[in-house]
């Protein structure tokens, strides 16, 4: 009882600091840019942690761990792909957005590609909101099942209510504040995560790295092996394939991007770089050894019970530490559901508010009443994916896998593209999203053979091949677009 009251009371005023930091940036939001972007005020520091914990969510210290778990070094395979995908969306698109979006003053991804191509139909724009909403809402789904998890393993309710409480949680704040409150409570958030899966494995390894390597090495010496699985047989080309092609993911994620076109600076995005990969490195590392050092640990402990994996985390966090100090440890979890779900909430909302509602319905619509919409929004497509995440045998990484080869495969090569390529027009981007995004769902139903490579593989192969054929196809891009196009290359500066 003690236990419970003390963990209780650490969510608590966890919750009410996460609040505070929402009220406080209500009180700076005044119009639909602040809202959706911060009004482009964010230094490194924020910019760079906040990208990576909207980024990571809870399956930094769920889903990663809990592959960790089951598979051992093959998690390398993953962490490497994410880890390289990370410094290069960094150096390869961060600046050149942000630079892109301020020349055509776009809000939102949907909103920018349609402007860089001067689409006047608006279909970039209507489509590429459809695409956002569709995967959002598995990615928010991933994020509100991970919150069921906890909350269901902390104080043993039952899970459906978890959600439900789980999804109040990141709402709250997420509709008081916006991009704001959503990127500070991300630094604080950041943190916390980056500490938690540095702190926990240390303190369950017990006799340095060379007694885990022996333990392991017992238990199953497959699960030290970067080429094999556990099982003893070699990782197929497809597997590996899948594994470290998660970190071509990167540059199609909108509320990712985001946070490149919200930057202060282009200078300011050299230093949040080397801020974000120091993060990213760290807190992976951490989570991978959460997994091994948890499995040998259950394994030395022949009373405890771990059917799902992905609580290996939660677990050593209630066996090693006072309550205080676990539920401090545990609200980190909560830190990197929320610091994802809202950001989730808040592209989707943009994409209803800005890209549906008032390319479609009201034109004439004013800043105050978009950010009306956009709150809104939030609130409904939360529910839709509280109802997509009640069936509590739901995989964390399986929901964040689609979602994230979605948003790849329809917005990477598009983006990419559109930023160094200057004979792509408005066709190629069309069909580069259509047939990326497509390709994602259509791929998930088959299996077999290649079929089972990880569909965002072939959808950015197809995405691209799309874009480059139809562009070449359909002639010049219109005078407007080029001058445009030379504009923005005019403003590129500092981009060592």
């Amino acid at each position: 009882m003690e236990n419970s009251f003390a963990i209780t009371t650490t969510f608590i005023v966890y919750l009410i600091l996460m609040l505070a930091i929402g009220v406080y940036a209500y009180q700076r939001t005044k119009s639909s840019s602040d809202y959706f972007l911060g009004g482009r005020s964010l230094g490194p520091w924020p910019a760079a942690l906040s990208a990576g914990a909207s980024d990571m969510s809870g399956w930094l210290l769920l889903g990663l761990p809990g592959y960790a778990y089951a598979a051992g070094f093959e998690a390398f395979w993953l962490a490497g792909g994410l880890l390289v995908g990370t410094w290069a969306n960094w150096l390869l698109v961060a600046k050149r957005l942000r630079t892109y979006s301020v020349t055509t003053d776009a809000l939102t991804l949907p909103e920018f590609l349609s402007r860089r191509f001067n689409d006047k139909s608006k279909l970039i724009q209507t489509i590429s909101a459809f695409f956002i909403l569709l995967f959002f809402l598995f990615y928010t789904s991933s994020g509100l099942v991970a919150g069921g998890k906890l909350f269901e393993t902390v104080f043993g309710i039952d899970y459906t209510i978890a959600v439900v409480i789980g999804t109040i949680c990141v709402v709250s704040y997420t509709l008081f504040g916006g991009f704001l409150a959503v990127s500070w409570t991300d630094l604080v958030q950041g943190l916390l995560m980056a500490a938690a899966l540095l702190i926990v494995p240390f303190a369950a390894l017990d006799g340095g790295f060379g007694k885990l390597n022996s333990e392991l090495t017992t238990i199953n010496p497959e699960l030290l092996t970067l080429w094999n699985g556990i099982d003893g047989k070699p990782l197929s080309a497809i597997a590996i394939i899948s594994l470290v092609a998660w970190g071509l993911g990167y540059f199609g994620q909108p509320h990712i991007l985001a946070r490149f076109k919200a930057s202060r600076s282009n200078k300011d995005l050299t230093a949040a770089r080397r801020i974000a990969v120091a993060w990213t490195g760290l807190s992976m590392f951490g989570a991978l050894l959460v997994g091994f050092v948890g499995l040998v640990y259950v394994t030395n402990h022949g009373t405890l019970q771990l059917e799902d994996g992905e609580k290996i985390f939660m677990l050593l966090v209630n066996a090693l530490f006072h309550p205080v100090i676990a539920g401090i440890l545990l609200a980190a979890i909560l830190a990197a559901i929320m610091s994802t779900a809202d950001s989730q909430l808040l592209v989707s909302s943009s994409a209803l508010a800005e890209d549906f509602y008032k390319q479609v319905f009201k034109t004439d619509a004013s800043s105050e009443e978009i950010v009306r919409v956009g709150r809104l929004a939030v609130i409904i497509l939360s529910v839709i994916a509280l109802i997509l995440a009640m069936t509590p045998d739901s995989s964390v990484l399986g929901l964040v896998s689609y979602a994230w080869a979605g948003f790849g495969a329809a917005f990477g090569p598009a983006l990419v593209l559109s930023l160094y390529w200057s004979r792509m027009n408005r066709n190629g981007a069309l069909a580069g999203i259509i047939v990326g995004g497509v390709t994602i769902v259509v791929w998930k139903q088959l299996s077999g053979g290649w079929y089972d490579v990880y569909e965002i593989v072939p959808g950015i192969i197809l995405s691209t091949i799309a874009i480059v054929v139809v562009s070449l196809l359909t002639g010049e891009p219109e005078q407007a677009v080029k001058s445009q196009h030379q504009t923005y290359k005019k403003q590129l500066v500092d981009l060592d």
